[in-house]
């Protein structure tokens, strides 16, 4: 008779593998619903639910910025989910700088990355060039209320090409530095 071999039990406290997950589309005036859509289905469907609303809000704002601010033909979100925390980066391939958030917004818009500055952990920008080609990425992070708000800056979450932000919800709103909080 043949031995049966089984596997052994998992440790207690081994690092729980992250999940990534990536949509690319047009920058098209759909795009912003789009990804709300897919960043909802994602975090609806598991264990971070509670953190589905603010990334939904996050992402539209992040991706409504694309559409009205650049020229890019491609938006890219990338969702990172790692233990307790999600890390979206919104990506374009437009030339042009990245905007700094007002710091008092009297129109109807403009408001997007306070939004963002608001609900996030942290958050940051980086621009990043490859060959002929420029990229510019708006990240940010978010954990559920009550956790520690320390961002995991592992290379699961951590931004591309930027240094992390400083943390807790505690900041005082945006500086004009890349990293934001």
């Amino acid at each position: 008779m043949p031995a049966v071999i089984t596997p052994p039990a998992p440790f207690a406290n081994a690092p729980r593998p992250f999940e990534r997950y990536q949509l690319a589309m047009p920058n098209s005036p759909t795009a912003a619903k789009i990804a709300r859509d897919f960043v909802g289905t994602l975090l609806r469907t598991g264990p971070h639910s509670a953190l589905a609303d603010d990334a939904r809000l996050c992402v539209s704002e992040v991706v409504a910025n694309v559409y009205c601010h650049t020229r890019s033909r491609l938006v890219r979100v990338e969702v990172t989910v790692d233990g307790d925390q999600v890390a979206i980066h919104v990506t374009d391939d437009a030339p042009g700088p990245l905007p700094d958030p007002p710091e008092r917004p009297e129109g109807e818009g403009g408001r997007g990355l306070l939004v963002v500055d608001g609900l996030a952990t942290s958050w940051g920008s980086s621009t990043r060039q490859a060959n002929s080609r420029r990229t510019n990425t708006v990240w940010f992070v978010l954990t559920p209320p009550g956790r520690d708000t320390e961002p995991d800056t592992s290379p699961a979450t951590a931004a591309p090409d930027a240094r992390p932000g400083t943390g807790a919800r505690s900041g005082s709103g945006p500086t004009g530095s890349r990293p934001h909080r």
